[in-house]
């Protein structure tokens, strides 16, 4: 779906809300009974809004697109994130997006029972706070998923618990510069018995669109 989504975004020609306002038939064509949450598309600056509502902003060459979209299946909710760029990425925007990767990438790597949720997120918040950010990273880790998109728990400083095998949550490191643009990268996994699994499937190295 979230390829589908970005190649519509690369034709250039569509703004936030006309993106968002497609995604519900998207999944209804893939099985779902539509989206799991309102979706959030978010060029450019609205990307350093974590909770953005599209609107009738246009891209522009240079914009990020903040892509935090999921569908619901058989009653079970999906969520994922993806950020990409439109025609040409600045080298701070490359730096920004590595470095929530390395952080993301960590934590997924951490994850195996017995591992403290709040130490998921330490570490990702400290590999983004060895990059220069600190304050620009204003949400928790991640949050637990099922039936509701967000269930009881949070990956964060304030859970203590010992993740175990079976648990599912999100794990969404990400770095907000207003008045500029945003990064967030963010997967599902499910614990197994000796690590975890991500549950989403599609890319994450940098990205590049509207070029063809």
């Amino acid at each position: 779906v979230v390829d589908e989504v970005i190649n519509i975004c690369a034709k250039g020609n569509l703004t936030e809300k006309e993106v968002s306002d497609q995604l519900a038939g998207i999944y209804q064509k893939h099985g779902c009974t539509g989206n799991s949450f309102e979706p959030i598309v978010a060029y450019g600056k609205n990307g350093a809004d974590n909770h953005h509502s599209g609107d009738d902003s246009t891209l522009k060459p240079g914009d990020s697109i903040v892509i935090d979209i999921g569908g619901l299946y058989k009653g079970y909710c999906s969520d994922m994130t993806r950020t990409v760029f439109y025609k040409e990425v600045s080298p701070k925007q490359k730096a920004v997006y590595e470095l929530v990767l390395k952080a993301q990438k960590a934590a997924e790597a951490m994850i195996k029972p017995g591992v403290r949720l709040c130490d998921i997120d330490k570490c990702a918040r400290d590999i983004i706070a060895e990059g220069g950010y600190t304050v620009e990273f204003n949400h928790r880790l991640g949050h637990f998923i099922g039936r509701d998109v967000h269930e009881w728990g949070d990956v964060s400083q304030n859970y203590d618990i010992e993740v175990q095998e079976g648990m599912t949550f999100s794990i969404e490191p990400g770095v907000y510069l207003q008045g500029e643009f945003g990064v967030r990268i963010e997967d599902l996994v499910l614990v197994t018995e000796d690590g975890c699994k991500a549950l989403n499937s599609y890319p994450k190295d940098l990205k590049v669109i509207g070029n063809d």
